[in-house]
């Protein structure tokens, strides 16, 4: 078993070949990351809708209806696309970037909450990468975005993602946002990791996921880590987040102002009162 830890700032160049447009980036930041894609004439990069930090004026916006990757022509194409995107929870729109003027033009996108942003080419983990819903950010143009069902009822129901990941393939580069710190494991034919449900980002598509009972009836009740965790069983590489969209979500509700009561944390009446000698008190 080999431990990775992800650079938090990686810098990438592209090596030629491939069928999605191969384009050069540079991903920047510490804990808010975006990522800089350096397009030549004609290239194009996909973006998630509302991810566009920003662009130079001879990059052109497009949306289309789908993921954009070109594939499976045709209304029904079209449909099909937007309707895998729909089912993951991303948008029926997504928006191509298309360098149409001479020399070398960039255009950024953000990640959307504190986390960092993998970067990886399809083509070096078999053309197909599994990852969490919502997490896809862009991706040169060629790279199709699909589903991947969880053909197993229990881990459907209890894996963290229900029965639906997204799904990425192709031979480029992709950019996928995860949550804290990400660790890289490399797994062993048969070698099992069991991991909290939320915190599985990514592994590929060798990697089988399932589930496992978070041991006694006592630990399950009180322990706090989940009635499951995912079980992750090799071969293949799996991509660990620190920080759940979920879990982060979750912390931030229970401390903020509720309707009918003041916020948690902030030491209950002292708390209150803070808020009122500085106006805060909404």
């Amino acid at each position: 078993m080999v431990w990775g830890s992800v650079p938090s700032v990686p810098v990438a160049r592209h090596t030629a070949g491939g069928g999605a447009d191969d384009i050069d980036f540079e991903i920047k930041g510490a804990e808010m990351q975006f990522v800089e894609i350096e397009l030549d004439p004609g290239e194009s990069a996909v973006a998630e809708a509302g991810a566009m930090m920003f662009k130079a004026p001879s990059v052109t916006m497009t949306t289309v209806f789908g993921d954009g990757s070109g594939a499976g022509g045709g209304l029904l194409g079209k449909l099909m696309g937007a309707g895998k995107r729909l089912i993951t929870g991303e948008s029926l729109f997504t928006t191509v970037f298309t360098h149409e003027g001479s020399g070398k033009a960039r255009v950024a996108f953000a990640a959307p909450f504190p986390g960092h942003i993998l970067a990886i080419k399809l083509d070096t983990v078999g053309g197909t990468l599994v990852c969490q819903k919502d997490s896809f950010l862009a991706a040169a143009k060629g790279v199709s975005l699909g589903i991947a069902f969880q053909r197993r009822i229990m881990t459907g129901l209890f894996g963290g993602e229900g029965f639906v990941m997204q799904r990425l393939d192709g031979d480029g580069w992709v950019f996928v946002h995860m949550g804290g710190t990400l660790v890289q494991r490399e797994l062993a034919p048969g070698e099992e990791l069991h991991v909290d449900t939320g915190c599985v980002a990514a592994y590929t598509a060798g990697v089988d996921f399932d589930v496992v009972r978070a041991g006694s009836i006592k630990s399950m009740i009180f322990g706090g880590e989940g009635v499951f965790f995912a079980r992750l069983t090799g071969p293949g590489t799996v991509w660990l987040q620190s920080l759940p969209f979920s879990r982060f979500a979750g912390r931030m509700w229970a401390a903020a102002p509720q309707t009918g009561g003041g916020g948690q944390g902030e030491g209950s009446l002292l708390g209150g009162l803070g808020r009122l000698l500085d106006g805060d008190n909404r």
